[in-house]
């Protein structure tokens, strides 16, 4: 397996401001008694319009650590971001990002977060381009035939297997959500955990489909992809963002691809999952899910509907007040701090110093996995690369501590 490597270089985005914002609350986490989160550090509650309007904000990265990588896979060449290395049994970050975008305009504004990157520098992230959709991709020759989504997520295992990852944690947004939990239900064994924000579960019926088909010959392709991105009240009051995505979808992505790739998502089957014990033979992800979706986002419905479809032991149900269809944009603290929790839950807690006691930077003593019971009572706290923990889900009260928990929902 081959692939061309390239070192991106880039220049350091301005920090971003600090806002007052609302901490996550009521979250608790089964047995986990060692935590270490002294530090109550503000929300983001919204970005300047100016930032969120410059094309850096999205297409820069922080570091030159950064590497491209094109990798072969059953269905064609895939274009990866690749920072870090393996470490030991840790999980590799990996990110899929939605129809109409790349990891670039999808992941930049959340993963430049400070405290984000905070997180992140304990592990090593993947950012995936959906075929053809990466800055400066050539256009697909005529008569190119886009994989499906089934086949979309069948290339990640070369992902995997190119870079040694022996497990991921999924980061996905819409689209890349789905491809990312039909990922992990075709292989379970090779993921930990998965965010899916945005998910619709549900393939598109013959009046969706002709709705689809109608938009297409009345609007222009970015104008299409911005209905799926955005809310109607999004499109008409948060004028300035949709503006600077309306601009990077049509300069940044190539259009004929796009189109491609358009078209494919809209032609998604049902994501075929159920609760266990609803139906035979239930089909259901076994890894601990966290769901995230805006409370004015076009795919509210979609994500409440997959969260009736999983099983309550283990998955998470986010609604953040104040968001919309980009809530990794718009939001990028109080998403961090639901992803903080999220790796809390699977045992993996970030030592953090108090920014209003140091005085500077926040730097991570350590990123700590925790070992547990399948009682999820805490046992033992050992290294990083010791052996896989069990997953450990969120409790509704302080007082369930050790004991079998159910879904969540938290508006933040």
């Amino acid at each position: 397996m081959s692939s061309s490597t390239r070192e991106t270089q880039s220049e350091t985005p301005p920090r971003p401001p600090s806002f007052p914002g609302l901490l996550l609350h009521d979250v608790t986490m089964a047995g986990l008694q060692e935590l270490r989160f002294p530090e109550e550090k503000p929300l983001l509650r919204g970005q300047d319009v100016a930032e969120l309007e410059n094309p850096d904000t999205f297409l820069l990265t922080v570091d030159t650590d950064w590497k491209e990588h094109d990798i072969e896979t059953p269905y064609g060449l895939l274009h990866v971001v690749i920072r870090g290395s393996p470490k030991g049994n840790r999980p590799a970050i990996l990110t899929y990002h939605d129809v109409g975008l790349n990891h670039k305009l999808c992941f930049n504004t959340f993963f430049n977060f400070e405290d984000m990157q905070e997180i992140t520098k304990h592990f090593v992230v993947c950012h995936v381009d959906a075929p053809g959709q990466q800055v400066g991709a050539s256009q697909f020759p005529q008569g190119y035939q886009f994989p499906s989504m089934e086949q979309l997520a069948a290339m990640l295992p070369s992902v995997v297997q190119h870079f040694g990852f022996k497990y991921i944690i999924g980061i996905g947004v819409g689209a890349g959500a789905y491809v990312l939990a039909k990922f992990a239900l075709i292989f379970p064994d090779l993921v930990e955990g998965l965010v899916l924000m945005n998910i619709d579960p549900n393939g598109k019926g013959w009046i969706d489909w002709a709705a689809t088909k109608l938009s297409g010959l009345t609007s222009t392709l970015p104008d299409t992809v911005l209905s799926h991105l955005f809310s109607q009240e999004e499109l008409v009051n948060n004028t300035e963002l949709v503006q600077s995505y309306r601009q990077q979808i049509g300069n940044v992505v190539n259009q004929a691809n796009l189109q491609l790739f358009w078209n494919m998502y809209n032609s998604r089957r049902d994501l075929d999952i159920n609760r266990p014990g609803t139906v035979p033979n239930a089909k259901t992800l076994r890894c601990p899910v966290m769901l995230v979706v805006g409370d004015n986002a076009p795919a509210e419905d979609g994500v409440v509907e997959c969260n009736s479809k999983l099983d309550p032991t283990t998955t998470t149900f986010l609604k953040m007040a104040d968001s919309g269809g980009l809530p990794q944009v718009t939001q990028p603290g109080k998403l961090t701090e639901a992803f903080k929790y999220f790796l809390q839950g699977m045992g993996y807690i970030a030592y953090l110093k108090d920014r209003r006691l140091s005085g500077g930077a926040v730097p991570s003593a350590s990123m700590t996995r925790l070992a547990r019971s399948r009682t999820a009572s805490l046992t033992s706290a050992g290294s990083v690369d010791g052996s896989r923990p069990q997953p450990c889900t969120h409790s509704e009260s302080s007082e369930g501590l050790g004991q079998v928990n159910h879904t969540m929902e938290v508006s933040c």
